[in-house]
């Protein structure tokens, strides 16, 4: 079963931060069809949020045909986001890993691992436009 974390500093919400790891596991195949997401109690009590945070990501992960309740049951993937594709993460996985490590040898922190990241990947998509 998932584990939901939220970061404070991250700037975005609380419910859309739920909704982008649920997004992410059904991605990489860690959540799949039929498995049961936390209750919104667990979630409440784990992260000290409020219940009506928590139902909006759900909502919204049903609107999107990724989730459907189950009254007294609970919420279940009824979809992932899987593609032929999973099957190469492993190897980018162990690449990702280790320029992560060579990152980290030359004194970048998570924050600016995140930020180079997140630059190179828009960069790179606007040379995919250009």
């Amino acid at each position: 079963m998932i584990e939901f974390h939220l970061d404070g500093r991250s700037g975005v919400s609380p419910y859309l931060q739920i909704v982008q790891q649920v997004r992410h596991a059904l991605r990489l195949g860690i959540l799949r069809e039929g498995d049961q997401l936390p209750t919104v109690k667990d979630v409440v009590a784990v992260l000290a949020i409020n219940p009506n945070t928590v139902l909006k990501a759900y909502r919204e992960l049903e609107r999107d045909g990724l989730v459907s309740p189950r009254p007294g049951l609970g919420t279940f993937v009824t979809r992932t986001l899987t593609d032929t594709s999973l099957a190469a993460h492993g190897p980018l996985r162990h690449e990702l890993a280790r320029w992560l490590a060579k990152a980290r040898r030359a004194g970048l922190d998570d924050e600016s691992i995140e930020a180079l990241f997140r630059s190179t990947v828009r960069s790179a998509a606007q040379e995919d436009i250009a």
